[in-house]
């Protein structure tokens, strides 16, 4: 396992954001040598964990428990497949682009060491929005992308440090609750009723799935032997 890429992006004006000075730095690309990787804040002040990225839309995006965002190569190559053109590292504004790594398949919680000094913890998934889809220029792309269910994963900064493109990824810890990112997903977009199985992370999720996880259990209460 290991890091394909390092990628970043500038701000950009578009006409497809509703960020209020309308800019996005979706459009990330991999950058030579060392890049620092740390904990930005909390959400609404702290931008993004990776150096030299620009994170503009704090209402949504960066903070502690979004700093960093993780796509794994080999759904880029499914979806190149599937879409029929070439998607490069960094195409769905991720910052790190893995290699032999289930990143979507990761458990909640879950830490990675990148490196000799980075750790990073796994916190959720990402849910499409309209200026992802417009980015990647694909029509109904954020229903076909949440149907595949391969969200690819949000992570949270546990030890800061230095990283760059063709580091190792080690898996250092691995909770015993089986939810997964993929699970997580599902359990936000198109099945609700796997909600209360989210729980089962604990504090692990980031704290806005862990809210909407709580909030539906207390609506609707969990299943018989949940």
């Amino acid at each position: 396992m290991k890091l394909l890429s390092v990628n970043v992006g500038r701000a950009q004006a578009v006409d497809y954001t509703d960020q209020p000075e309308g800019l996005t730095g979706i459009d990330k690309r991999p950058v030579d040598g060392l890049v620092r990787v740390a904990a930005p804040g909390p959400k609404g002040t702290g931008a993004g964990g990776v150096a030299g990225d620009a994170v503009c839309d704090l209402r949504h995006h960066g903070g502690d428990d979004q700093a960093v965002y993780a796509v794994a190569r080999e759904d880029l190559d499914d979806w190149e497949r599937e879409l029929g053109r070439t998607l490069g590292n960094g195409a769905f504004g991720e910052n790190l682009t893995t290699e032999g790594l289930d990143v979507s398949g990761a458990l909640i919680g879950e830490r990675w060491r990148i490196g000799s000094a980075v750790v990073l913890e796994v916190t959720c998934g990402r849910i499409p929005c309209r200026t992802f889809q417009a980015h990647v220029g694909e029509r109904g792309w954020v229903k076909r992308f949440t149907r595949k269910g391969a969200p690819g994963a949000y992570l949270r900064v546990i030890e800061p440090g230095e990283i760059r493109a063709g580091d190792l990824v080690e898996i250092v810890h691995r909770p015993d609750h089986g939810v997964t990112v993929a699970l997580q997903f599902r359990a936000e977009t198109t099945e609700r009723e796997l909600l209360p199985r989210v729980l089962d992370a604990g504090t692990a999720l980031h704290p806005e799935a862990l809210a909407e996880a709580q909030a539906y259990v207390a609506k609707y209460g969990a299943p018989a032997g949940g």
